[in-house]
């Protein structure tokens, strides 16, 4: 099947739904209505696109027909203009639609679930943890998403060992899926007294948000909870009562800890949704390995072991060693300006799966 003729079972689709949705009897049933509703938006970009496509396509055969035809020399500049602009449009859209018409992921859509945890380098990958949490905070707040940490383990001069974080907002997922990976921070510590640099690393998990359709846990059979003082600061009720959870998932040996809430249901309703996110990632890279096997992936999956970006504070420079992208001005950066970084990751990706449908075709 041709890419127009993949284009127009949109369009038809589009238009039954449309024909749906405007049925006074669709509204019978609300989740059904939600649903086709759902899928009339999702489709109203590639839709929209084809159209000016199209409307374009008809504009340039028009002028080509003029330009056949008994012009003088000025009308003949004119209408040969339009028409170089027409295909420049018309290349463009069309390059749009092949991107549109790529598959697209199913979480992009959905909240994440962010784990930050320092790695080699002791206090140094603490403190940079932190500073990455930051990072992810405002950048969040830019995109006008909420944000809530889930828990925290500090160190004692503003470093953490770990965070988790839930981010919730729309096409969160699509926009955060590249950050996960190892991060590595190059500087002089705060704590060397020498001036000599540094190297150290700092792991990050980005996992969409999983629902009870994603993955089913039976908490009777599957789950061991545990409940302890929680530990560090958080007031005289954090303190004194067994507010922290901990899960262990007995199928897999999966362990969740969750104390930052004031209470235990809190913590425990905390600790199940990370747990449900971590199943359906572990779930979703056994997929990738399957049908990536002879696909390496030039932006990568995500994975941990997997060194994606350095920090380098002496050069004040961040570089993306998948796409070899280089931006400056690090404290910027980390102020939570990487919209730039992520939109060229999400380029990146997109021409590999357009190579890939290219290959296959």
């Amino acid at each position: 099947m041709s890419m127009f003729d993949k284009l127009n079972d949109v369009e038809n689709h589009y238009e039954e739904l449309s024909t749906r949705l405007s049925d006074p009897a669709a509204t019978s049933d609300m989740s059904e209505y939600q649903r086709i509703a759902k899928q009339h938006n999702d489709l109203t970009e590639i839709v929209t696109q084809y159209r000016e496509y199209k409307d374009a396509i008809k504009q340039l055969h028009q002028t080509e027909e003029m330009l056949h035809g008994p012009l003088d020399d000025d009308m003949k500049e004119l209408a040969q203009m339009e028409l170089d602009e027409l295909k420049t449009r018309r290349d463009e859209l069309e390059e749009k639609l092949k991107i549109l018409l790529l598959p697209k992921d199913p979480n992009d859509d959905k909240d994440v679930i962010v784990e930050i945890r320092g790695g080699a380098g002791g206090e140094e990958a603490a403190l940079f943890a932190g500073e990455l949490l930051r990072m992810y905070l405002r950048y969040a707040e830019k995109q006008g998403w909420k944000t809530e940490l889930v828990s925290t383990n500090e160190t004692g001069i503003g470093g953490y060992k770990e965070a988790i974080v839930e981010i919730h907002g729309h096409g969160a997922y699509s926009k955060m899926k590249f950050e996960g990976g190892v991060h590595r921070v190059q500087r002089v510590p705060a704590t060397e007294s020498g001036g000599r640099i540094h190297t150290s690393t700092v792991t990050v998990a980005v996992m969409p948000e999983a629902e009870d359709v994603d993955i089913q846990i039976n908490i009777e059979r599957d789950i061991k909870r545990e409940h302890t003082l929680s530990q560090g600061a958080g007031g005289q009720n954090v303190q004194k009562n067994e507010t922290a959870v901990r899960l262990t998932h007995l199928p897999t040996g999966m362990v969740v800890t969750c104390q930052d809430q004031r209470s235990q249901l809190q913590n425990f309703e905390k600790a199940m949704r990370v747990l449900r996110a971590r199943l359906y990632e572990s779930e979703m890279a056994k997929q990738r390995e399957a049908t990536d096997a002879n696909r390496l992936g030039m932006v990568g999956r995500g994975m941990r072991a997997e060194k994606i970006r350095t920090y380098n504070f002496p050069q004040d420079r961040m570089t993306d060693h998948r796409i070899g992208l280089t931006m400056y001005n690090l404290p910027t950066l980390l102020a939570g300006e990487i919209q730039e970084m992520i939109d060229n990751l999400n380029a990146a990706d997109q021409a590999e799966k357009l190579q890939a449908e290219t290959t296959v075709v």
